[in-house]
């Protein structure tokens, strides 16, 4: 394969021309921009970088093997051809995954909720042990993390959990995990040792600013509130708490993070704004890509995608047919294998479809 980004390298050389510009800086959006442009297509253009010089390498190597008459030297140059070729070959499939299709999305801060669904008690425990699970890969990839609400049930678990995830690409890591995770295993309360089932939903809705969705303060409905559950000195005593409505959605969202109601109040917009954005963005998807996800995805979004069966101790991830063993491990640290098989199979699937790549 031959590839020409000429054209890509001299876009990235303007967009940093533009960003050096102090001028700039008058227009935010414009900044905005640019920027997600120039992150963008930045792995594409460094990668086609490294693929002409290892071109470069290989030219020369074999004109030393045409024009070398010492073994040694030829021994030399035929070992650089080698790895000039295995690196070629290495870099045309990452050149590839780099060129493929992004989502606008993926290099944004993303707010995680976790919900308790079916199941009660045991499903609330398994909401915590996940959401658990999602703190430590986040520690681990380095990202930075803030509890925003929870609702705690009777013995331990959680209702709902709702976190920030801080830095770039969260979404494109966090993303695969939305929707219905199912769990299978025996209570410590159950005296028959039956399996039970119960389930839990995750949503992972990326940070939205104030130029991706305007909200008018007219279509707000705000009402200060006492804070309630574990929290301190300030819990019940205080009107600090905020449940915000948007009224032409009926989005709703209580928060109660800080003593400050001010505090409260902007993140409680902030949520509002990111629920509206994201449910914005699946209408469009539904709309505009309904056809090609189907394609690459052999699963029903109205089902689950997940099932942690304990008593086998084995992680099926439905959408990819595949089992994952050791569900402590996988809950304590090791939940990037299957977020990394996640994202290996959707960039195949698209590689596949992506034809023009070979031309």
């Amino acid at each position: 394969m031959k590839f020409n980004l000429d054209a890509l390298v001299v876009e990235y050389e303007n967009l940093e021309t533009q960003l050096s510009d102090p001028s700039i800086f008058s227009d935010q959006k414009k900044v905005k921009e640019v920027s997600s442009r120039k992150k963008a297509i930045s792995e594409a253009v460094n990668l086609y970088k490294e693929y002409k010089q290892a071109h470069v390498s290989l030219d020369e190597a074999k004109m030393i093997l045409d024009t070398e008459s010492d073994e040694e030297m030829r021994e030399l140059a035929k070992m650089e051809r080698e790895e000039a070729e295995s690196k070629i070959e290495d870099l045309e499939q990452k050149i590839k995954i780099s060129l493929l299709p992004k989502d606008e999305d993926d290099d944004k801060n993303i707010i995680v909720e976790v919900k308790a669904g079916t199941g009660w008690e045991e499903a609330a425990l398994f909401a915590w042990e996940l959401a658990r699970a999602y703190l430590v890969f986040a520690e681990a990839e380095w990202f930075k993390t803030e509890i925003v609400e929870q609702s705690e049930s009777e013995n331990w678990g959680y209702r709902e959990l709702v976190f920030e995830v801080k830095w770039d690409w969260a979404y494109r890591k966090f993303k695969y995990e939305a929707w219905v995770h199912r769990v299978q295993r025996i209570p410590e309360t159950e005296s028959k040792w039956r399996v039970h089932t119960s389930a839990i939903t995750v949503a992972i809705l990326p940070e939205v600013e104030e130029v991706d969705v305007e909200i008018k303060e007219s279509d707000l409905e705000i009402k200060a509130c006492r804070a309630s559950g574990a929290g301190g000195q300030h819990v019940n005593k205080t009107d600090s708490a905020i449940h915000m409505v948007h009224i032409p959605t009926w989005v709703a969202v209580f928060v109660q993070e800080w003593r400050s109601q001010h505090k409260n109040k902007e993140r409680a917009l902030q949520i509002i704004r990111s629920k509206i954005y994201q449910a914005e963005q699946e209408r469009i998807s539904r709309e505009r890509w309904e056809e090609r996800l189907s394609q690459v995805w052999s699963w029903d979004r109205s089902e689950k995608i997940r099932t942690y069966n304990f008593p086998q101790d084995r992680v099926t991830d439905h959408r990819i047919g595949q089992n994952f063993s050791g569900i402590p491990q996988i809950m304590a640290w090791k939940l990037w294998h299957i977020v990394e098989a996640l994202a290996l199979a959707d960039e195949q699937q698209k590689l596949e479809k992506a034809s023009w790549l070979e031309e």
